[in-house]
């Protein structure tokens, strides 16, 4: 019987007596601490240890009814407690989201059989649309070499196409070159100079360059006129079979290379759309049908095409960016699976902002004759269009040091301020603290944040005159 208001219950018989003394005496002679081996041992309720460990999913309501017939409702409810947390810990266990880097990396992915390519069956790829200017033409080898030292730009490679200097040097549809116009672009950017000719040449090219100089367009423009020089796919509504694919290690660069995407392909009636986790895959599967230019995450890429719904086999045009990152996110497995499902014959186009040793055998497998473009140095450096301030104070003095410095910057007009944290519980941490002793909006960013919440607080991170960001490393590249 249990009291009306009472946590207490009383028990009924010697024979519950023993089995809690029976309990009691095993748990007090094992670490309880470890929950799960307790539970799988089987000690709650007075069981013997079982011979092999059991499964959640094996423990259902008729063994317990089985076992304990004599229990009342509120024993099974108890019991059935435990065993929901241990569904939910393995749930989150095995949880993961692109963007979130506390990500469990050995989260098993869909494994994907090497698609086989006939000759029968694989089209004409048509790569060549660069037409080059007269003025470019016309410049000799001295002049290109002095352009590519005054610009910092190093190529390696065999017949390297001369860079541009102008945006009328560089033949592009009537359709792209008004899109441009009103960008406002007033000249190519060095990687642009030297990549825009690669990639509209149909060369496999490795560009590394820093965050920040507009490789982008280089990829974007060029993906844009292969796309529409391809031969025409029957292709049904429900079908999604890009000819464009772009990989990102993030959900926020994804969707900041579909803008991009966007802004050039809207113009030529050619549908971008993209897929990354932690939003709905039935929405992006719908955004995917008829889109001939794909930005995905490596992760849900690959749900998609382990469930069928996504097919590869059209893709005559690839692009990895960040490809250092992605292979510091664990992502080169899903990569490489990635491109056994697309044809050979491609045309590849990788960006990094560094060359280490992965990056080089990734580019020697999966590029053919390819040219390298390095603007800068190939190792990661600061980049010298930003000023840089060191100051040294203790750990008790830092928050107050951080208001202060964060009140001169905000009483300028116009101000935005990036602030990096390590972790996302500082990041919580220093977004309430701010919001109490700034009076400009402060808001904040990192893995466990949702979608929504992202897209609601980078939005206003871009359009608001004056804010603070606070983010992890979720937001160091491409912001």
């Amino acid at each position: 019987m249990k009291g009306k208001n009472s946590g207490t219950r009383f028990l009924n018989s010697s024979y519950e007596v023993s089995r809690l003394s029976q309990t009691l005496s095993k748990l007090a002679s094992y670490d309880v601490t470890n929950f799960r081996n307790c539970y799988k041992q089987g000690l709650f309720y007075g069981d013997e240890p079982f011979d092999e460990q059991r499964s959640v999913d094996g423990f259902n309501r008729r063994n317990i009814r089985q076992q304990y017939s004599d229990s009342d409702n509120r024993d099974f409810r108890f019991k059935n407690r435990f065993q929901q947390r241990e569904r939910n810990f393995y749930r989150n266990e095995n949880s993961s989201h692109e963007g979130n880097f506390s990500r469990n990396f050995n989260r098993p992915f869909a494994k994907l059989e090497r698609a086989t390519f006939s000759p029968d069956e694989l089209q004409d790829v048509v790569k060549y649309f660069y037409i080059e200017h007269q003025d470019a033409a016309e410049r000799s080898i001295e002049e290109v070499e002095a352009y590519r030292e005054r610009l910092n730009i190093s190529v390696r490679g065999s017949n390297v196409p001369k860079p541009i200097t102008t945006f009328n040097e560089l033949c592009l549809p009537e359709s792209l070159k008004q899109v441009v116009i009103q960008q406002g672009y007033s000249e190519p950017t060095p990687i642009q100079a030297q990549g825009w000719p690669i990639a509209l040449s149909g060369r496999d090219m490795v560009g590394i360059s820093q965050t920040g100089s507009g490789k982008t367009l280089v990829f974007i423009l060029p993906a844009i006129i292969h796309a529409l020089n391809q031969p025409v796919m029957k292709m049904a509504r429900y079908e999604c079979k890009p000819q464009v694919l772009v990989l990102a290690p993030t959900r926020e660069l994804v969707q900041q290379i579909l803008q991009v995407s966007d802004r050039f392909s809207q113009s030529c009636e050619l549908k971008s759309a993209c897929a990354y986790g932690g939003s709905s895959k039935n929405y992006q599967l719908h955004q995917l049908r008829g889109a001939r230019i794909c930005v995905a995450t490596p992760g849900r890429l690959i749900d998609f095409v382990s469930e069928g719904l996504v097919n590869l086999n059209h893709v005559t045009y690839l692009v990895m960016d960040e490809a250092d990152r992605m292979l510091d996110m664990g992502f080169e497995p899903q990569i490489r699976q990635i491109v056994n499902q697309i044809r050979p014959d491609r045309q590849t186009l990788m960006w990094s902002a560094t060359w280490p040793r992965e990056i080089q055998n990734l580019a020697e497998d999966f590029l053919k004759d390819y040219v390298q473009v390095t603007v800068g140095s190939a190792e990661l450096t600061a980049n010298p269009n930003i000023q840089q301030n060191i100051y040294v104070v203790n750990e008790i003095e830092k928050e107050n040091r951080l208001v202060s410095l964060l009140n001169d910057l905000m009483s300028q007009d116009a101000n935005k301020v990036l602030v990096f944290a390590q972790t996302k519980r500082k990041v919580d941490y220093l977004g309430m603290l701010l919001n109490q002793k700034l009076g400009h909006p402060v808001m904040c960013i990192h893995g466990d944040v949702s979608q929504n919440r992202r897209d609601y607080v980078l939005h206003t991170f871009r359009t608001k005159k004056s804010c603070v960001l606070i983010a992890t490393d979720v937001a160091a590249r491409g912001l």
